[in-house]
């Protein structure tokens, strides 16, 4: 008995050495996503106001550019997964290659090849392992994120969608990210950010009857204010899902900490029980041995005595 009690104070030593490190962690995302939530807000409304800015370039005017123009016959697609650098937070990468893999079936089943663009090291090494191909992928900022990081990201997808199908372009690009709902909340969405959807103004118009549109002149022209704001929108857009995917990461591993402390300190109970359990029996063991030694000897010497 003595060994299992061994066994077991090194158990809890053990899991309570552990229990620090998954506290400290979780201590760690808390603070974090404090951060992370102000940078989102921030963020939102200049890619949101920066989003009516396009539209309205787009709707005010007759330019059939590149970037809001929807190919009559979609031949190719590129899809930006965002996942994390880091595990230890859940189901949070896992669901986001999920909804991608969703995201891809639909795509080829409208006959669309898919051209996978990752960012974190969870999905190139989900891609990496199953040898399927990546055009580009970024690592190494996705817990913080800045607008240069999301800069170096839109920057080939922008060159791919101004490319010429048949020189190896793509006519869609779509998003795939986790959406910062709360605490407790975090949703894989997949988002198409181009061609620039503009089903939303004509809406607005009729839900406001009697009311006038504006009208717009551009300098030097419509196709140039194009040229000029819709790469700056891919960017705020994607710069935005970033902060998003970085506030659910830091969630997601807060309560994946949370949850680890918690079976911990459960673990370190049950170890304590079983150690009590295994410490009384030693006593107990040993107060017999006294006693039938102390009987083995009162028996021996009342035999000597007759």
């Amino acid at each position: 008995m003595g060994a299992q009690l061994r066994v077991y104070k090194r158990r809890i030593k053990s899991v309570s050495a552990t229990k620090k490190i998954t506290k400290a962690m979780e201590m760690i995302a808390a603070s974090r996503i404090v951060k992370a939530q102000r940078q989102v807000a921030a963020s939102t409304p200049y890619a949101s106001e920066l989003t009516r800015a396009v539209t309205a370039v787009a709707t005010g005017s007759n330019t059939k550019h590149a970037l809001t123009t929807e190919v009559e016959k979609p031949v190719r697609a590129a899809v930006l997964l965002v996942t994390s650098d880091r595990g230890l937070a859940g189901g949070y990468s896992s669901n986001a290659i999920k909804e991608a893999e969703r995201l891809g079936e639909r795509l080829r089943a409208e006959g669309k090849e898919v051209v996978t663009y990752v960012v974190g090291r969870k999905g190139v090494a989900y891609y990496g392992f199953r040898e399927r191909p990546v055009a580009q992928s970024w690592t190494g900022f996705t817990d913080s994120p800045t607008y240069a990081d999301a800069k170096r990201v839109a920057g080939p997808l922008i060159d791919a969608v101004q490319l010429e199908t048949a020189e190896g372009g793509v006519d869609e690009l779509h998003i795939v990210y986790t959406e910062f709902v709360s605490m407790m909340t975090q949703n894989p969405v997949g988002n198409r950010l181009l061609p620039l959807s503009l089903e939303k103004a004509p809406a607005e118009a009729e839900a406001t009857p009697g009311r006038i549109l504006p009208l717009y002149d551009f300098e030097p022209s419509a196709e140039g204010v194009l040229d000029a704001l819709l790469p700056r929108y891919v960017e705020s857009r994607i710069y935005n899902a970033l902060l998003q995917a970085a506030a659910s990461e830091h969630a997601a591993r807060r309560r994946a900490m949370k949850s680890a402390t918690d079976n911990a300190e459960e673990l370190i109970k049950s170890l304590k029980r079983l150690a009590n359990a295994a410490r009384q029996a030693d006593i107990t063991q040993e107060i017999s041995e006294i006693v039938g030694g102390a009987s083995a000897l009162a028996d021996a010497t009342a035999g000597s005595d007759k």
